[in-house]
């Protein structure tokens, strides 16, 4: 087996990992925090304010 189908297959394991990191990291957190918390925009009020003292 040549070295380019080794860095190949480890290219594919690494993505498979990094894709399972992925979804376990997803599943932690929706299952940490609130909808609400998850679908709030702090940056959207920052920028809200901002435009209210220049406006």
């Amino acid at each position: 087996m040549s070295f380019w189908n080794l860095m190949e297959y480890a290219a594919w394991g690494l993505s498979a990992v990094f894709g399972l990191y992925i979804v376990i990291d997803w599943l932690k957190t929706d299952a940490t925090y609130d909808e609400e918390v998850l679908t709030s925009s702090r940056e959207g009020e920052l920028e809200a304010m901002v435009e209210e003292r220049h406006g």
